[in-house]
């Protein structure tokens, strides 16, 4: 698989998360996400906008479902979604509702393992439920109060290779990466590449980051589309 790059538009009002998806896309992003700050802001008028703006690029709607998850799933497809996210901390017959959904409505499953006690086992058991791709992901609250009483933070990449031998699906990993190592990601056989704070969000304020973030954008999807397929699946 090509490595993909996705934008995390972690904004809560439209004309900002559009302007931010305009600059991405120039720099070369493949990929634009709903975040969970635009979703709650903005519901489905935030996929709806994106959607009749970049009418051929793929979305990331990044519900977080926990429950409901047949509705959750509808409610995106039909907003304009080509992806939705269901935590896999759900009870697993909301992944399946999920997972039916999407198939019911032509979109694909992402299942995101934050906070599951077993990330390796999982992410194993969110593609046994059907999901078509792994979210390996370490939390943005878990991160930040760890760090205020100066314990060890876990990253993303401590696991990502034994998460990738789990699986038979794409994985991305999110969560606290430095700019250097979400481009790397790849090499450890996670060919989607998702971009958010520091980088391009200031995650605190919920707003663009600050300096030259378009062509910092540019370099990095120049790096990452240059890598060259990623093995996954069967190619593995």
């Amino acid at each position: 698989m090509k490595p993909v790059v996705q934008i995390s538009l972690d904004l809560t009002t439209i004309p900002a998360a559009l302007e931010m998806a305009r600059m991405a896309m120039r720099a070369g992003v493949d990929w634009l996400e709903a975040g969970t700050p635009l979703i709650i802001a903005e519901g489905m008028n935030g996929v709806r906008a994106l959607r009749a703006e970049f009418p051929e690029t793929p979305i990331v709607a990044d519900l977080k479902t926990m429950d409901g998850g047949y509705l959750e799933a509808e409610l995106m497809a039909k907003a304009g979604a080509n992806f939705v996210v269901v935590m896999g901390q759900a009870h697993q017959e909301t992944v399946q509702l999920v997972v039916r959904a999407a198939r019911d409505y032509g979109v694909k499953v992402m299942g995101d393992n934050l906070g599951m006690p077993d990330m390796v086992a999982g992410a194993r058991l969110l593609e046994d439920l059907g999901c078509d791709y792994v979210i390996h992901h370490i939390a943005y609250d878990q991160r930040t109060l760890l760090k205020e009483q100066g314990k060890p933070v876990p990253s993303p990449l401590d696991q990502l290779r034994e998460i990738v031998k789990a699986v038979s699906v794409p994985v991305q990993a999110v969560g606290g990466l430095s700019v250097e190592q979400a481009i790397d990601t790849p090499k450890y056989g996670a060919p989607l590449v998702v971009l958010g704070a520091p980088l391009a969000i200031d995650a605190k304020a919920f707003r663009v980051a600050s300096g030259d973030v378009e062509a910092a954008l540019r370099k990095i999807c120049e790096s990452v589309h240059s890598f060259g397929d990623v093995p996954v699946g069967k190619e593995k």
